[in-house]
């Protein structure tokens, strides 16, 4: 059996998503799942673009992840005997594409490919998710009161988990007659989607498309807090994204100064952090659009293996690169011989008048320990971020 996950917050993109990929497989079926006020979800199945099954089923509790355990999965499962090739699921508005693959792999019976992880979207849209400040629920694309993600939130970690965007006209095109395919607003958008997902294929309806098959360890490598990635190439266009790296630790006072300006204008900063106040702790930085927070991810492996010397008073005790064994990517790209993985990496990514690489390295350079403050014991440091209540 093969399965195909659509995740999106448009159902105008998605079915139009679901239904290109219910033609991919000469044996398909398209199931579209809706989440409704009462804890009511609300299936659609589809055969050959024909509606066959339309139900309606009531959740004891209607959270997103009991709608994916409790009817999403169960239905793959149930026309999976019945004995079709490939499932196309289109997910409730919001769900996580992510969320969908995990719980398929644990709830099947049966082996499954998965094809692709899928967001659709309209590109027209995107820079105004990214930046709109309202909840979900507060937008109308989920019936869940708690669900305090923004639109900007929910399609930055969709673009991690997925391996292709689809891209089509919204529900705001086909209301207003306006197509938007090919006008300037349309291509803008797609320029900001490379740089937000350059690792994902962009499909648009007059493009090919040939089902893949899913890389999960890669998605969950590029959506583990505090990694970068980049687009390959910096061509200029209407947005950039500069990199900047910083070997020595980070003054928690300056760096709590600089943060705003950092991503003032930033539609997604992200990264990891090594901070004087909290110098064994991973941090991770993320802002996307209006919002940014920081978060713990544990120690540093270069302080957690097992005989590595604990970094003490001035910082520059060796780190044995055995260390190194069976870790990530980003640690054994990253190793110092004498900090290990330890060091601050930040990616910036923006409108190119806004963002400015000469000012993102004044400042994160600015923010570093001098060599005189590398000599103090990094005790010393107040913690006016409150990194220490994350630990």
């Amino acid at each position: 059996m093969h399965l195909t996950v659509v995740s999106s917050l448009d159902s105008q993109c998605r079915e139009a998503a679901t239904s290109r990929l219910g033609r991919t497989h000469s044996n398909s079926v398209v199931v579209l799942h809706d989440l409704l006020d009462g804890s009511q979800v609300l299936r659609r199945v589809y055969r050959n673009g024909q509606l066959f099954e339309r139900e309606t089923t009531m959740l004891e509790h209607g959270c997103l992840s009991c709608t994916v355990r409790l009817d999403v999965v169960p239905t793959a499962e149930r026309l999976a005997a019945c004995g079709f090739d490939h499932v196309v699921l289109g997910l409730p508005p919001g769900v996580a594409a992510g969320m969908a693959v995990a719980e398929l792999h644990l709830g099947l019976s049966r082996p499954a490919v998965m094809d692709n992880a899928v967001l659709a979207l309209d590109p027209v849209d995107l820079d105004d998710h990214i930046w709109d400040r309202h909840t979900l629920f507060e937008s109308g694309f989920t019936s869940m009161p708690q669900d305090d993600r923004t639109s900007g939130e929910f399609l930055i970690g969709e673009f991690g988990q997925v391996d292709t965007v689809m891209l089509h006209p919204g529900l705001g095109a086909v209301l207003s007659g306006n197509p938007r395919v090919g006008s300037e607003e349309w291509a803008t958008g797609v320029e900001l989607l490379g740089q937000l997902a350059p690792h994902a294929d962009a499909v648009a309806a007059q493009d090919g498309f040939r089902p893949g098959c899913f890389d999960g360890a890669e998605a969950a490598a590029r959506t583990k807090p505090g990694t970068v990635r980049v687009p390959v190439s910096d061509s200029p266009g209407s947005f950039r994204t500069v990199l900047h790296k910083a070997g020595r630790p980070l003054h928690p006072g300056r760096f709590r100064e600089a943060l705003p300006r950092l991503a003032a204008g930033s539609h997604w900063l992200r990264g990891r952090l090594w901070i004087a106040s909290a110098a064994k702790t991973r941090i991770a930085v993320q802002g996307i659009g209006p919002r940014v927070w920081l978060e713990s991810t544990g120690t540093w492996m270069a302080d957690a293996a097992a005989g590595a010397t604990s970094l003490g008073q001035s910082g520059t005790t060796s780190v044995s690169r055995d260390v190194k064994a069976g870790t990530d990517v980003d640690a054994v790209l990253d190793w110092h011989p004498s900090y290990g993985d330890r060091g601050t990496v930040l990616a910036v990514t923006g409108r190119a008048d806004d963002i400015d690489p000469q000012e993102i390295r004044s400042l994160l350079e600015g923010c570093q320990l001098s060599e005189a403050e590398m000599e103090l014991d990094f005790g010393v440091w107040d913690d006016p971020l409150e990194l220490s209540d994350a630990l």
